[in-house]
């Protein structure tokens, strides 16, 4: 049995076990409902226990869920979804080296909006080549594949609808004042707490997919040492833990609404919306390095692609596609 397919099982188990809660279930009948032999089910059910599933076994009686782990299995996520294209068939990993990785291995054949959902990566990729930080069942970790009508150069706009989509749901649940560092950083105090990375595969004329991908540091109590300075998490920032399945439907919705906006209007509302959250839009002095290159500078605004604009020292203005922004 390959890893996905026992993710598939342990999905169902859950789902099964969390709508009987209230009563004890024959181990017999879970495993034919699940459709499996009773070794694979026992299996599944340590597995389960390691997720911090409290599950009851009662000699002669069956398995009673005591507590409830959380994950998010894909039907917790559609029945808060209720429609859309967004989320419009879900991958579920417990475990994966990265969503952007396994978002790739499922591209050419994924419908548009396939959401690619993990509950740990091991080898989680942020923009530049960086590592995102990924603990078991405490952040978002997801990709979603999008098959958009647009030509290739008009595609780094979904990276600023992305990072609009991500700030407006941490501000409204988190209720904390969110800003957004261009391209694709979220942040809260000055320290980031959610991050974008976007990859597409494209002709010379127009865009196959486009696999957006999406960290954000919900629930950590505690980040890296290495990153104390830099990284955050809302629980860290408010004191409070956060429904990341609640978290998670917001995001995609206004993702969806955006990308919706994007096709019928063209990228000027997105980069409007972009330039209106972040400080980082306009009047900033930063300095933006790209590999042995560094420019510093003040912001002036965002090209109509969604570029960002620095006024040099010398009074030239140019147009950054791509850099590492700071502060000056």
């Amino acid at each position: 049995m390959s890893e996905r397919q026992q993710d598939r099982q342990l999905d169902c188990l859950i789902d099964l076990l969390t709508e009987n809660a209230t009563v004890v279930m024959s181990g017999t009948k879970i495993a034919s409902q699940l459709r499996v032999p009773h070794s694979t089910f026992w299996e599944l059910i340590e597995r389960l226990r390691e997720w911090g599933a409290d599950v009851r076994g009662l000699p002669g009686s069956g398995y009673q869920l005591l507590k409830v782990p959380d994950v998010l299995t894909p039907k917790m996520i559609r029945q808060s979804l209720h429609s859309g294209e967004f989320g419009c068939r879900i991958h579920h990993c417990y475990q994966v080296d990265s969503t952007m990785n396994e978002a790739g291995r499922l591209a050419a054949k994924a419908p548009h909006g396939t959401l690619v959902f993990a509950e740990e990566q091991t080898a989680g990729r942020g923009r530049l080549g960086r590592t995102w930080f990924s603990p078991r069942g405490t952040g978002l970790y997801f990709t979603v594949i999008l098959r958009p009508r647009l030509a290739p150069g008009a595609a780094p706009v979904l990276t600023l609808l992305t990072g609009v989509a991500v700030a407006e749901t941490i501000r409204e649940i988190a209720e904390t004042a969110v800003d957004v560092r261009w391209p694709n950083d979220v942040m809260i105090s000055g320290k980031k707490c959610a991050g974008i990375l976007v990859e597409m595969t494209a002709q010379p004329e127009r865009v196959e997919h486009v696999q957006i991908g999406v960290g954000v540091n919900v629930n950590q109590s505690a980040v890296p040492a290495e990153l104390a300075g830099e990284a955050t998490s809302l629980r860290r920032e408010t004191g409070r833990a956060f429904s990341r399945v609640e978290m998670l439907v917001s995001i995609l919705v206004r993702m969806e609404r955006y990308y919706d906006i994007l096709q019928e209007q063209g990228a000027a509302p997105i980069v409007a919306r972009f330039g209106e959250i972040s400080s980082y839009a306009r009047g900033k002095r930063v300095r933006v390095a790209d590999g042995p290159s560094v420019l510093v500078g003040e912001t002036v605004g965002l090209s109509p692609e969604g570029m960002l604009l620095v006024r040099r020292e010398d009074g030239q203005t140019e147009s950054i596609l791509s850099g590492q922004v700071r502060p000056e």
